[in-house]
């Protein structure tokens, strides 16, 4: 099929005064209101906004998959509502889940959207084999498409994206779910693409870190278009206001819990071997001093970051997020008790072997990480620690109790939130609730009990009669984190608990983690946010099934220290331990 082109249209993408609303049961959603923006061709475009704010609205309807019910959308001259035609050839878009076949082979799947795309045979063997060399791909041809792992299904439905040569592509949270090392061969795979082809790209993420790496950032609330420009536009809204705090008596967390929510303090996070703290003016660093209660922290000026500046612009905008500070004193030291013991365990499926000779204890009320690249064994480590999958080999003792003997004694004293929330779709909050409380054996009033506390606790009583399969992905993971609790175990073990929530909950589930911990409730987390990682008292890396290094965030961080790196962050050790292991 020939190119169409319109060439005189100034802009690849125009949305004027966009409205777009959808009924769910009764009730009105407003998905986006009178949005109005506009992308030059060749620009390379972040969407941000909390869960629920609209971004997989407005990239829909920009893919033509939804008409708008007011105002207009225009892509490089075209309307979508009508002059559709020419828009085939000029639009590709991967949604978040990657719209692949998973029975289908890496060739299948690139075969089957060449036949889509019209793309004929003299052409297709070409486009194949550079986009499988630009993505890695080529090795792995014969390969079921259900048997890559997270970063390597992120590249193929990227080629798959990529076949028709799109001029605007569009990218609806690409990096979900898959590792730094694979979030940066995204990366370079988009640059080379904008580099070669001029191609406009919008892409949503919840990774504030990608967002700064585009040429403009797009920030939605509630269906609204707050504000639209560079990263360096909104990083000046705030300079000025960033400092770095550090205290010689309290731990980074306990330093965190006091700052939080401090008059004057808009955020507090835990950063490397400090507290980032952002404040609401460039009169309130005294708010530092106050909400240490002594006068010894260390305050130094910081320079700004695109996320501090969206988390001061929504807390604007709402009540700020209730922070741990309220509900927790400090933090209680970490027990000697070894609550978690591995010894030399092995897992094998058939002829592969996907965890090899794991060692590790974990000590009572310990935060304790897991980290590595998409199928390192993280969750078949998981899995097999809840008692849900056995050990080919070794030895697993969980709370005192050897689960080759008594996996069932040890799960009533195990929390589980799983990768995908494991959540009933179909039922509602309060049934859910009710239903998980069942599973673990809860009757009559204390299971009455704790479905009110469920409900106040996790601030979930408005939406209490909602289906869980209808609420923002920042809802379901407070209703699977409640649901995990409801029998107040004393693990939790968390599996990538925070992929493709937004910053805010981000935070909101660190804050109830963080109390959790002080109440001397261990808990074990994966995470790909390598900077959550150190809200861990220590962790381990693993690789292919093995560990590559365990220690404190300060112990691992310490080992990529070199004279040009003076001073690395978690990402920088995780992907320089990652490459060391792959090369």
């Amino acid at each position: 099929m020939p190119e169409v082109r319109n060439d005189q249209a100034v802009f690849a993408l125009e949305f004027q005064a966009v409205g777009k609303a959808f009924t769910a049961g009764r009730h009105r959603v407003d998905a986006l209101r009178n949005v109005s923006l506009a992308l030059p061709k060749g620009t390379v475009a972040g969407l941000v906004g909390p869960d629920g704010a609209g971004k997989t609205t407005l990239m829909r309807l920009a893919a033509g998959l939804l008409l708008p019910d007011s105002g207009r959308v225009v892509v490089f001259g075209h309307g979508t509502d009508n002059d559709t035609e020419p828009l085939r050839g000029l639009i590709g878009y991967m949604p978040q889940r990657f719209g692949l076949y998973e029975d289908l082979s890496v060739a299948e799947n690139l075969a089957l959207y060449a036949d889509l795309h019209g793309i004929d045979r003299q052409e297709r063997a070409q486009r194949f084999q550079q986009l499988t060399r630009m993505t890695g791909l080529a090795p792995f041809t014969a390969r079921l498409a259900g048997r890559l792992s997270g970063g390597m299904k992120q590249k193929l439905g990227l080629a798959c994206t990529l076949l028709s040569q799109p001029r605007l592509l569009l990218l609806d949270e690409p990096s979900v779910g898959v590792d730094p090392v694979s979030r940066r061969e995204l990366w370079n795979i988009i640059e080379q693409q904008v580099k070669m082809s001029g191609t406009t790209v919008l892409l949503s993420t919840a990774y504030l870190d990608e967002a700064e790496r585009c040429t403009d950032v797009m920030l939605l609330d509630e269906g609204e278009l707050l504000d639209h420009g560079s990263p360096e536009a909104f990083r000046g809204k705030i300079r000025g206001r960033c400092y770095r705090v550090t205290h010689p008596e309290l731990s980074n967390r306990d330093l965190q819990n006091r700052l939080s929510g401090q008059p004057g303090i808009v955020d507090a996070v835990i950063q490397g071997e400090a507290v980032r703290v952002v404040c609401d003016s460039e009169d309130s660093a005294g708010a530092v001093l106050a909400g240490t209660d002594t006068g010894k922290p260390r305050i130094e000026p910081v320079a700004p970051r695109l996320e501090d500046a969206f988390i001061d612009l929504l807390n604007k905008r709402r009540a700020p997020v209730r922070q741990a500070n309220e509900m927790a004193g400090p933090a209680a030291p970490v027990a000697d008790e070894e609550i978690i013991r591995v010894d030399d365990v092995d897992r094998w499926f058939g002829d592969f072997q996907a965890v090899k000779k794991l060692s590790f204890t974990v000590r009572r009320g310990e935060i304790f990480g897991l980290l590595g690249a998409n199928g390192a064994g993280k969750t078949t480590t998981f899995r097999m620690l809840c008692g849900l999958l056995p050990a080919s080999s070794g030895r697993l003792q969980v709370a005192g109790v050897d689960l080759r003997k008594a996996a069932a004694r040890a799960r009533a004293r195990i929390g589980y939130m799983s990768q995908k929330f494991s959540l009933y779709a179909n039922l509602s909050v309060s049934q859910n609730l009710a239903f998980f409380s069942s599973v673990y054996g809860l009757r009559d009033d204390r299971r009455d009990e704790r479905i009110r506390w469920a409900l106040r606790q996790f601030e979930l009583e408005p939406r209490k009669d909602a289906n869980s399969g209808d609420l923002p992905l920042g809802y379901k993971q407070r209703l699977a984190m409640a649901c995990a609790l409801m029998h107040e175990p004393e693990i939790l073990f968390l599996d990538e608990p925070t992929s493709g929530v937004d910053p805010l909950a981000r935070r909101e589930f660190w804050n109830r983690t963080n109390r959790l911990a002080a109440a001397g409730v261990t808990v074990l987390v994966t995470t790909h946010f390598m900077e959550e990682a150190e809200y861990c008292d220590r962790l381990v890396i693993m690789a292919e099934g093995d560990i590559l290094t365990a220690g404190t965030p300060t112990d691992i961080k310490r080992q990529a220290r070199t004279e040009a790196l003076p001073d690395p962050t978690m990402e920088d050790a995780f992907i320089q331990l990652i490459q060391a292991k792959q090369s």
